[in-house]
C-alpha cells in the first residue's frame, strides 16, 4: 500500500482563497476540495503551552488567548483565530481539538469502527466535513474506487453475519446500526494521500441529496510524543 503518493487526485480540486473553497461545489468526481496554505508562525508552542494531558480535548478561544506566546506563537495564534471566524461567519460550528490519540474500537476487531478505519461521514441533512490539521500527523483520504466496503468482503461479512445472529432481511439495518457500512479497506496498491499541514479540506458526506460519492478519510497515526492541533466541523 502506497503511503503518502504524489499521485494527482482526480476527485480532489484545489482553490486559492476562503471564498471560492466556499463557493466551489463538489460535482462529478470531486469530493475533496482544498484552500492550500503555507502557514507562518510556530504551532507547536500553542500545543506545548496548552499542555493536554487528556486523550482528546476541545479547546476554547479563551484558552487560546490566554496563553503567552512568543512573536512566531501569536502568529500561529492569529491563524487559527482567523480561520475559526470564517468559518462561523460561513455558517459552520468549528472546533479546535488537541489530540494525543483517539480510542480504538476493541469489540469487533476484524471491523473496528473507530476513526483510524478508512470510513465516511453520514448525515440525515446536506453538510461536508471541513478540517485542518495545525500541528502533527495530517488526516488521510484514498479514492474511492480504490477502496472495498468492509460489509462486502466475504471473510468480513461471514463473520458480521456470525456476529449478527439474525435474519438475511434484517442484516443490512445491522450494519447500519452498528455503522459497519461506513467503513472501507483500502486495496493492496492503493493511493494514500496526505491532507498535509495548514491546508483547510473540505470531504464529501453521505446524505439524502448528495451528488457525489462521500470521501473516504481517516485519522493518521499519531507520531510518537506528538500531539495533533486539528480543526473540525
Amino acid at each position: 500500500m502506497k503511503r503518502n503518493a504524489t499521485h494527482s487526485f482526480v476527485h480532489t480540486q484545489t482553490v486559492e482563497s476562503f471564498q471560492d473553497f466556499v463557493e466551489t461545489p463538489f460535482q462529478g468526481n470531486i469530493n475533496a476540495i482544498a484552500w492550500k496554505r503555507t502557514l507562518d508562525g510556530d504551532f507547536a508552542e500553542i500545543v506545548q503551552k496548552l499542555d493536554v494531558i487528556e486523550n482528546i480535548k476541545e479547546i476554547s478561544e479563551q484558552e487560546l488567548y490566554a496563553l503567552q506566546l512568543s512573536e512566531q506563537g501569536q502568529i500561529a495564534r492569529d491563524t487559527i483565530t482567523n480561520d475559526l471566524l470564517l468559518l462561523k461567519e460561513h455558517g459552520a460550528s468549528p472546533v479546535l481539538n488537541v489530540i494525543h490519540y483517539y480510542e480504538r474500537d476493541e469489540d469487533f476487531p476484524l471491523l473496528p469502527t473507530d476513526v483510524y478505519s478508512f470510513h465516511v461521514d453520514r448525515s440525515p441533512i446536506p453538510t461536508e466535513t471541513i478540517l485542518c490539521t495545525y500541528h502533527g500527523a495530517a488526516s488521510e483520504i484514498v479514492p474511492n474506487e480504490q477502496a472495498t466496503q468492509k460489509i462486502l468482503i466475504p471473510s468480513i461479512k461471514e463473520e458480521l453475519k456470525k456476529f449478527h445472529q439474525g435474519t438475511e432481511e434484517t442484516f443490512d439495518s445491522f450494519c447500519q446500526e452498528f455503522f459497519f457500512d461506513l467503513h472501507y479497506q483500502a486495496h493492496e496498491n492503493a493511493e494514500i494521500m496526505n491532507l498535509g499541514l495548514g491546508n483547510i479540506w473540505k470531504l464529501a458526506v453521505d446524505h439524502p441529496t448528495s451528488q457525489v460519492l462521500p470521501c473516504l478519510h481517516r485519522a493518521p497515526k499519531e507520531i510518537e510524543g506528538e500531539k495533533r492541533l486539528l480543526l473540525i466541523c
